[in-house]
């Protein structure tokens, strides 16, 4: 099965002609439409004619929705396309979907769990590690604590420090008092 990468929401309609107002997930917003037809969770398929942008907030028609009922009837709906119809990432940056599923491993090679999420709260990216027995573990996507990614092998390796995991399988920082 293909992944799937969500490139963006629609949040409203605008007019009476079933243009639809989408957050764009996409580096450059007016691009939510330039990688192909986007398909929903519940499998309809919509080729995207972008009309104009500000901020995150694309306008944009659907193929097929003619009205602003049609359109309202649309608000929370999730938009897709193949993760293969995406450009590669720059280095240094991963698309979310490509870190999902990448086993998690200490800088000593233990393994830790799989990221099973990345979330945003405003301050930067978490991964979400699932443990062995189901316990979850947010983790910072940053350069102290993540020492290296590499999505071919399919691995993230943390750096364990102190307090970052609840069963603190951190080491003490070199020089710090014990």
């Amino acid at each position: 099965m293909e992944r799937k990468v969500c490139v963006g929401a629609v949040v409203g309609a605008k007019g009476v002609r079933g243009e639809v107002k989408i957050k764009s997930f996409t580096a450059t917003p007016g691009d939510v439409g330039a990688y192909g037809p986007v398909t929903t969770e519940d499998g309809r398929t919509f080729q995207v004619r972008v009309s104009s942008w500000a901020k995150d907030i694309v306008t944009a028609q659907l193929a097929g929705v003619a009205d602003r009922n049609a359109a309202e009837a649309l608000t929370g709906v999730r938009l897709y396309v193949d993760r293969a119809a995406l450009p590669a990432a720059e280095d240094g940056s991963y698309y979310h979907a490509d870190l999902i599923g990448l086993t998690a491993r200490l800088t000593d090679g233990e393994v830790v769990g799989k990221v099973s999420a990345v979330f945003n709260f405003g301050a930067g990216d978490m991964l979400e590690v699932t443990r062995p027995g189901g316990a979850t573990e947010l983790i910072p996507f940053t350069g102290p604590a993540i020492a290296g990614v590499d999505v071919a092998a399919g691995t993230v390796t943390i750096a364990p420090l102190p307090g970052l995991f609840a069963d603190d399988l951190s080491t003490a920082v070199e020089g710090e008092a014990e």
